[in-house]
């Protein structure tokens, strides 16, 4: 073989190797398997779900009752991120209690979870009974969303209706400062 001939024998070799990478590389992001997995979103009963409202610790815990189909929940959820995100690296838990319907879990809560990229904790109380247990969460409360307590250890704050980032950062400095 000649130079010229060993030269186009490289390029074309050097070319097949690039073009194969490009496609398996394509393929494999193409697949999904180059995203991050889905986080689960759990469902829960009100009694599995009970103890949340209840822990006796120096946390802070802000739990969220909403809906995907409720325009001022979806609303006032980037504020929420917003918060969970300040205080991701304290003593702090945020969770974000979905009450879609349950055959809208799958359908409707997982992609809205994943589109909107929540970080926060998500899961999915299966209570149909509202009545049964929203006395349970606060006494005043009449069954309205967006819901929201706020606590630590025996200092609780429930709110009827939205929030803001300030608003709710107020608070839960208030709360870690007593």
């Amino acid at each position: 073989m000649n130079k010229h001939a060993v030269r186009l024998f490289t390029l074309i070799m050097n070319r097949l190797i690039v073009v194969l990478t490009l496609l398996v590389l394509s393929a494999w992001l193409f697949s999904g398997a180059g995203e991050k997995a889905a986080r689960p979103v759990p469902t829960l009963t009100f009694e599995a779900f009970e103890p949340m409202l209840a822990k006796r610790n120096d946390t802070v815990y802000v739990i969220n009752f909403w809906a995907t189909w409720c325009a001022p929940c979806v609303k006032e959820l980037p504020d929420f991120e917003k918060l969970n995100q300040k205080y991701s690296k304290q003593k702090f838990r945020m969770i974000l209690v979905s009450l879609d319907f349950n055959r809208q879990k799958e359908s409707r809560l997982i992609p809205f979870v994943q589109q909107h990229k929540l970080k926060a904790e998500v899961v999915h109380l299966n209570a149909p009974d509202a009545n049964a247990w929203i006395a349970k969460v606060n006494p005043d409360w009449s069954g309205a969303i967006p819901a929201t307590l706020i606590y630590r250890g025996d200092r609780k704050i429930f709110r009827e209706g939205s929030y803001t980032f300030n608003e709710l950062d107020a608070i839960v400095k208030q709360l870690f400062t007593k």
